[in-house]
């Protein structure tokens, strides 16, 4: 079926920068029908309505925009979201690995799994970069919700050799198997691919990230995703188990790990040097803001990243993030770059968490744009709910001022719709 759909269409043609309000690569084009073709795709965006042949829905008023692309989160840590604790690896050890042991079973791995999907979907989040555990059962069962729902997704088993509970460890010779096998089934089969994924360099031996780097060369197109530099305690251990590495980012360039399919998330206490090989390999930071926030683990600068040339994208990285909502996770970072002194635009928030995201996972021309040929993944959005965002958007002077709010003030509730490859798979329930 070709759908049509009116309403007030907003995406970016290039990066806008951090401050730039009235910035070119903003494209604004308000009551404009966006037409979808019968394989999912964006055929056109047009002033005037599409002939009889299409099923046209009428939006008028409201906002729609490409899905948002979450790059960190892990799909079972929604089991531990809001838990109180204290830095991350107490948090890690009294929350988060006791509630990945639970996915050894298939049917938790599943529910978990379907649960995930449908959460981020209804929080309009349409694609995503996801650690899920380090068993079998739990990645194949994310990868096959996933399909279903034909989203685009990037995730792989973790890998654990060390410093973990013995029922979340794996072994290099085991877990290469595992990997191989993985990829051999799931990387490129319709919208999945595959992320070889050793959780943080500490869980890991010199051996497995030795293999984990053989995997990544073996295997060209396949993303790498790990954490770094995520709190100074946290660092100061990885300098002790690692003493030949200048850093923490080293210990991964060492290793081979590092290229333009590599996403790490937090990235807070680098230096430049760490930054120029960041630049230099074209790998991407995953900002989250806020777990940062939540974990007390430091404020990321995100203005020496982009002085530096370093691609970097929004992510939730549930569950030491406390949402889901892309909209709460681009709030959380206006306000952590205004303590550092860089009041970011709604424009370079909104585009890091679409174009800029889908640019340095080289998906540019799938997701993150409204262009024709991209793959019809997109969110509908009420741009004001409830009296106090209604008054304030009421009373906005200008574009910038209106969407900003917006970001400011949303969240889910916000979502009215979402579509992913052209199929609906969200729509909000009617309110009380």
């Amino acid at each position: 079926m070709k759908t049509a759909i009116l309403a007030d269409l907003l995406d970016f043609t290039g990066d806008p920068g951090l401050a730039d309000r009235q910035s070119a690569h903003v494209r604004w084009r308000p009551a404009h029908w966006l037409l979808i073709d019968e394989c999912g795709r964006i055929a056109a965006v047009q002033p005037d309505a599409p002939g009889d042949d299409w099923h046209k829905l009428d939006h008028s008023g409201q906002l729609l925009m490409p899905g948002f692309i979450d790059t960190h989160v892990h799909s079972p840590q929604v089991d531990v979201i809001a838990s109180w604790g204290t830095e991350l690896l107490d948090w890690l050890n009294t929350y988060t690995f006791p509630a990945e042991a639970r996915h050894a079973d298939p049917a938790v791995a599943q529910t978990a799994a379907d649960l995930f999907t449908d959460a981020l979907l209804a929080h309009g989040s349409t694609s995503a970069v996801v650690f899920p555990t380090v068993h079998v059962t739990s990645t194949e069962a994310l990868f096959g919700a996933a399909r279903q729902r034909g989203m685009r997704l990037i995730a792989g088993k973790v890998l654990m050799d060390r410093h973990a509970p013995d029922n979340l460890r794996d072994d290099v010779a085991g877990a290469e198997s595992h990997c191989t096998a993985l990829i051999e089934r799931w990387h490129g089969q319709g919208r999945l691919a595959y992320a070889v994924t050793p959780r943080f360099a500490a869980t890991s031996t010199d051996e497995q990230l030795a293999m984990a780097g053989r995997l990544v060369a073996r295997h060209p197109g396949v993303y790498m995703q790990t954490h770094v530099a995520e709190n100074r305690a946290e660092v100061a251990w990885i300098a002790e188990l690692f003493p030949q590495a200048r850093s923490y980012l080293d210990v991964y360039a060492r290793h081979g790990l590092l290229n333009e399919r590599a996403v790490l998330a937090h990235g807070i206490w680098l230096d430049a040097a760490d930054r120029q090989v960041l630049a230099d390999t074209g790998a991407q930071i995953a900002f989250c803001p806020s777990s940062n926030l939540f974990l007390g683990s430091g404020l990321f600068g995100w203005a020496q990243a982009a002085a530096a040339g370093v691609a970097v994208s929004m992510a939730s990285d549930v569950g030491g993030g406390t949402s889901l909502s892309m909209l709460r996770t681009l709030a959380d970072a206006y306000k952590v770059q205004a303590m550092a002194g860089q009041r970011l635009t709604a424009w370079a928030l909104l585009h890091a968490a679409t174009r800029g995201a889908a640019q340095a996972l080289q998906l540019g021309s799938e997701i993150g744009t409204l262009n024709p040929g991209a793959m019809a993944d997109l969110c509908l959005w009420d741009v004001a709910v409830g009296p106090v965002a209604q008054r304030r958007d009421a009373l906005a002077r200008e574009l910038h001022e209106r969407l900003f709010a917006w970001v400011t003030l949303g969240d889910e509730r916000n979502l009215r719709a979402c579509w992913v490859g052209g199929v609906q798979r969200y729509v909000r329930s009617a309110r009380p």
